[in-house]
């Protein structure tokens, strides 16, 4: 099968298509996902092309072991640590994102509970302050006569209080 042209040709297209997205600058990964991937543009190429592989040459799922335990992802207020890469970030959902992830795959894959937070408990304190300043989340309302200023008094009416 493997001198079969378009068992080739579809090999050669999955093989174009990893090296094309590798060279992309916004594409971050590990030595791990390459494999995986090239995989599956074969079987994509393949189903396109009409000649789609043989449920034997499906790999099983893969287990993933995390880079942190959940307690270290966790420990401190300023940063959570991935558990792709082991690296600290602010928040998760665009580290996310560049692997290919939601949070609740991220969550599904490492076994993670619903409430597993995706941005650092500082900053979403720094960020509740500072929406809590500009007055987000509060009920429009009657505003205080005191703090609003008096009206101001056009010119007309100052000449003529002066008179």
């Amino acid at each position: 099968m493997a001198d079969d042209p378009i068992d080739v040709n579809a090999v050669e297209l999955a093989t174009e298509l990893t090296i094309a997205w590798l060279g992309n600058p916004n594409t971050r990964t590990s030595s791990e996902e390459v494999p995986a991937f090239l995989h599956k543009m074969h079987e994509t190429v393949s189903s396109l092309l009409g000649s789609a592989p043989q449920a034997t040459d499906v790999e099983a799922p893969t287990e993933y072991v995390p880079a942190v335990s959940v307690r270290k992802s966790l420990a401190s207020k300023d940063h959570i640590v991935s558990m792709i890469d082991g690296k600290p970030y602010k928040t998760l959902r665009r580290h996310l994102a560049t692997h290919g992830l939601t949070p609740e795959e991220y969550r599904e894959r490492y076994g993670l509970k619903p409430d597993y937070p995706m941005v650092a408990e500082s900053y979403s304190e720094s960020r509740r302050a500072m929406a809590k300043k500009i007055g987000l989340g509060r009920k429009p309302g009657p505003r205080n006569a005191a703090a609003a200023p008096a009206p101001r008094k056009s010119r007309k009416s100052e000449a003529a209080d002066a008179e």
